[in-house]
């Protein structure tokens, strides 16, 4: 008998849902159709984190787990996303983005004092140890870590959508200034390029991101606002819905 290599019922696990950034054909729609409800029914033109995950959870059918990090809130299967809001004058025409990525407070973290005449890459390399410690961690989970970015316009008619994959940080690429306003500002070595801000009292992180030119871009015809007590006559509402539990009037 020949030697021969077993052959394997192999099944590849690494594929995420999607590939990054070409988001499914019906997405756009979705995100359409979720957006007019959210106008049509709040009678105004808000939608920030939670609920913006939220929407971006059941419009390309995963699950919506809410968690600390902030980094794993929509699952899929083997990809997780986080998921920031960004509002912009044009969403159309918008480059980049800030995009609020955490506190990370070295004095927390590595029991150290906030003093701005020190060397600022050593507080600025803590601060990226620290994102990338959490990155790391999301990463053992998930074989795919993304976020996914919502740039809208003030009244929600032009939204801007583009996803990007959530690395890690090599320190050694970056160095740290400290601005006239006492926070810390970090640059790519090889571009000059100005890419986080982290604000010492608060501990607030920022990573700037570019816009990529294949992000999608949707405008949205505003609906009329549904009318409380037309929508509450409809339900056939009355006081007997309502059980006073305990009055302190």
């Amino acid at each position: 008998m020949s030697k021969k290599s077993p052959k394997l019922r192999t099944v590849n696990k690494s594929i995420p849902p999607y590939p990054l950034n070409r988001f499914p054909s019906d997405f756009p729609f979705s995100l359409g159709k979720e957006i007019v409800y959210l106008l049509a029914t709040k009678g105004k033109a808000n939608l920030e984190g939670s609920e913006w995950e939220e929407i971006f959870a059941t419009c390309i059918g995963a699950e919506w787990k809410p968690s600390n990090v902030g980094l794993d809130d929509i699952v899929l299967g083997n990809t997780a996303w986080g998921a920031k809001t960004v509002k912009a004058t044009n969403p159309e025409t918008q480059q980049k983005v800030r995009l609020i990525s955490g506190r990370n407070s070295i004095v927390y973290s590595f029991g150290e004092t906030i003093d701005t005449s020190v060397d600022p890459n050593l507080p600025g390399e803590q601060v990226l140890e620290i994102w990338n410690e959490r990155v790391s961690a999301i990463r053992e989970k998930y074989k795919h870590l993304r976020t996914v970015v919502l740039v809208k316009s003030n009244d929600l008619s032009v939204v801007n959508v583009f996803e990007f994959d959530t690395i890690r940080y090599d320190p050694e690429l970056y160095y740290w200034e400290w601005n006239k306003n006492h926070n810390l500002v970090g640059f790519e070595k090889s571009s000059k390029e100005h890419l986080f801000t982290w604000q010492p009292h608060g501990s607030q992180f920022t990573i700037l991101e570019k816009i990529p030119s294949d992000c999608l871009i949707i405008r949205i015809q505003p609906p009329p606002t549904l009318d409380k007590e037309t929508v509450l006559d409809s339900l056939n509402f009355t006081n007997d819905w309502i059980t006073i539990l305990n009055n302190n009037g």
